[in-house]
């Protein structure tokens, strides 16, 4: 009898069933698992014995972050505004040593130096593709300053940990509070304490109370974001947030943290890079690159290249179309522009206020202003995917009412107090007659008008969005970047790309680190965005609302928008490879929203004038060197969706009788608009006489005769 052959390393196994025949056995199994094991053991030993511990001042070692326009080679700015002074501990205000104790390691006297969850949570979130963010001891951050960069990583969270055990086998707990408070960043380009207190209040860090101090720790995970004259409301919310801390850690008594208040801080002083509009730029380059798991630290310290999508050309021209402005404009009044390439989302220029030194909020991205009749461009859209017709009729009475579910009516008027029977949905949007964008609204649903905002780029916690029939007039209150979206998603065929300001981010070696993601997202059907475009191109043409400022060389679409009061005035528009926002808004003494008073001679301050007229003067600039693109051909989809004709009469009028009579000199529907001319300023003499009845108004408020007419806008 033959010996059957010996199988490789004994598989499969004798007496064992026909799956575990093939598995190893226990011991294979703890066998390898205890040699991985030891080998761990032994290449963490190797690395902690190689470790050395740096002087304290080589973890504040920096090299300048500089940030360039889009061609690479120009340059925008640096951050590497840097101001560091270093003091002993006993010269820091025990206030401050116990507020960033207690905000950023409540167990910083008892723990070993690293955070064992930390490193997990490192760990899980490198498997998840996710950044690190929070849960590191004093030490690890201290020891995070040496690693820069490299430490989200699992390789860079290692090598932190080990320093950090080292650091605090071999320095007391007041060696490392002392180094990590002489080091770490504290935005305004202050490192340190001591620079810190200096930047902020003016004062030594040993003179710091408990105000101050609470608010300094409160914003050490994002200083320049939390900065109080950039976000107060953040930076309140921390302060409070670290004051409940220190009582938990009983650092003070809750009635100490009772009789806190808020310090008043000194304004912000940066270096030339942050003067005048190039300001905004790099603060918006800043916060991007934050909200992308880049930090404080690594912007201001790692020797970064950031390639920004702004073009040098366009930005000036920005700059100069708000400057064209009349002289006499309030000093309260406010503009913001942004200029988005709508296929890719790369910000070609932004206007976000005249000095970032003076004021650090951005008008184009930050703040927000009611959309006013802008948001009809919505209730549009809407329609438009439901399968109506641009030319779908309806009428625009001159007072419209709608009843509330709780009983109670609301009244809706067009500014005129006049009348315009059988409107097609195109003229009622290139004239913005808001009586039959409520009919309209109640037709498609305002619920549906809301998501469609949604959809095409408004968050869903805009402030005001909601579901009642008057949402289409624009009650909400957007951001620039919001309605570039939203109309950008209209000029992009349908997909919607988010607006971005960062190209690309190379280490100081040239690696590329990071790049700004153009993906685009389909919102709504190409169909529909192409017969949008057709409609929003009559606010540019003889009888629109923005008619006076449509480009001399290519087509545009969009619309204007202005709130009751005024509150704010908006013209947004596009041409197919380029989308341009303006939007215009005063502010009380005390922040709070106020009235744009008129200027320049006009009667009010609406869209259709000084909005869309920095938009006329940019645009023209900024497309000087752009091909010509029309906009896609509907007439197809047109004749596809073309409203059924009305009913023939069953018998002529008897020649005794007269047809209906048809008002002058209107047909059948409104005729159209003169372009509007400029008037002189309101002079203090007796008004005229009435002129004749004039022709559809083009804005919000009804203005004098003779004067310029703004559009029939807004929710008021």
């Amino acid at each position: 009898m033959t010996k059957n052959k010996k199988r490789g390393r004994g598989y499969p196994r004798q007496g064992m069933g026909p799956i575990r025949r093939w598995l190893p056995s226990w011991r294979v199994v703890l066998g390898t698992f205890l040699t991985l094991v030891a080998m761990g053991i032994g290449a963490l030993v190797g690395l902690y014995v190689t470790t050395d511990i740096p002087e304290a001042d080589e973890f504040a070692l920096a090299q300048k972050t500089t940030v360039y326009y889009e061609d690479g080679t120009t340059e925008l700015g640096q951050y590497s505004e840097l101001n560091r002074s270093s003091v002993p501990l006993d010269q820091i205000s025990p206030s401050l040593q116990h507020a960033v104790i207690a905000s950023e390691d409540a167990s910083f006297y008892e723990n070993s130096g690293i955070d064992l969850r930390g490193i997990a949570r490192a760990f899980w979130n490198n498997v998840q593709g996710k950044p690190l963010q929070g849960g590191s001891t004093l030490t690890q951050q201290y020891a995070e300053r040496y690693y820069m960069g490299t430490t989200t990583s699992i390789p860079g969270k290692i090598k932190e940990a080990i320093l950090a055990i080292k650091i605090d086998q071999t320095q007391s707990k007041e060696e490392i509070l002392e180094n990590y408070l002489n080091t770490i960043y504290f935005g305004r380009g202050a490192y340190g304490i001591e620079a810190a207190a200096q930047a902020y209040f003016g004062i030594p860090a040993a003179n710091l109370d408990l105000s101050q101090s609470a608010m300094l720790a409160g914003i050490i995970p994002a200083p320049s974001a939390w900065d109080p004259a950039v976000d107060p409301d953040r930076a309140n919310e921390r302060f409070e947030r670290v004051l409940g801390l220190m009582v938990d850690e009983e650092w003070i008594t809750q009635a100490e943290a009772d009789a806190a208040s808020f310090p008043n801080v000194q304004p912000v002083t940066q270096n030339n890079s942050f003067s005048g509009t190039n300001g905004y730029l790099l603060d918006s380059v800043r916060s991007e690159l934050l909200a992308n798991g880049f930090t404080e630290q690594e912007l201001a310290t790692a020797g970064f290249q950031i390639v920004t999508t702004i073009d040098e050309e366009k930005q000036q021209a920005a700059v100069d179309a708000v400057a064209g402005l009349p002289e006499d404009r309030p000093d309260n009044n406010h503009v913001g522009l942004l200029s988005v390439d709508p296929r890719n989302g790369e910000i070609y220029a932004m206007y976000g206020g005249a000095d970032y030194l003076e004021r650090q909020r951005n008008s184009a991205t930050q703040d927000r202003a009611q959309g006013g009749s802008t948001f009809k461009m919505f209730g549009v859209v809407e329609a438009l995917d439901q399968g109506i017709s641009p030319d779908k009729r309806y009428d625009a009475p001159a007072q419209y009412t709608v009843g509330n579910p709780g009983g109670s009516q609301i009244v809706f008027n067009n500014v005129d107090e006049r009348s315009y029977p059988n409107v097609t949905v195109r003229d009622m949007t290139a004239r913005s007659l808001n009586t039959s964008f409520i009919k309209l609204n109640e037709e498609i649903g305002p619920h549906n008008t809301k998501e469609m905002a949604i959809k095409l780029g408004l968050s869903e916690d805009t402030p005001g969005l909601d579901d009642g029939v008057g949402n289409v007039l624009g009650s909400a209150s957007p951001n620039g970047v919001e309605m570039a979206t939203a109309f950008g998603t209209l000029a992009n065929d349908g997909e919607r790309v988010t607006p971005h300001i960062v190209r690309e981010v190379r280490d100081r070696d040239g690696n590329r680190i990071y790049t700004g993601d153009t993906t685009a997202k389909r919102a709504i059907s190409a169909e529909t965005a192409q017969l949008a475009t057709d409609v929003l191109q009559g606010t540019l043409k003889s009888g629109g609302t923005a008619a006076e400022h449509a480009l001399p060389d290519r087509p545009a679409a969009g619309k204007t928008g202005t709130s009751s009061g005024p509150m704010s005035a908006w013209f947004a528009a596009y041409v197919p490879q380029m989308v341009t926002v303006v939007n215009m808004y005063a502010i009380a003494d005390d922040g709070s929203e106020a009235i744009v008073e008129p200027f320049g001679g006009v009667y009010q301050v609406a869209g259709g004038n000084f909005p869309a007229q920095v938009w006329h003067d940019y645009m023209v600039a900024a497309t000087e060197d752009m091909d010509v693109i029309e906009f896609a051909d509907v007439s197809k989809l047109l004749a596809e969706r073309a409203p059924a004709p009305a009913p023939v009469p069953t018998q002529s009028p008897s020649p005794s009788e007269s047809p209906s009579p048809t008002p002058s000199p209107t047909p059948s529907e409104p005729a159209p608009e003169p372009e509007p001319e400029p008037a002189p300023a309101p002079q203090p003499t007796p008004a005229p006489a009435p002129a004749p009845a004039p022709p559809p108004p083009a804005d919000d408020q009804q203005p004098p005769p003779n004067e310029p007419e703004p559009e029939a806008d807004g929710a008021g």
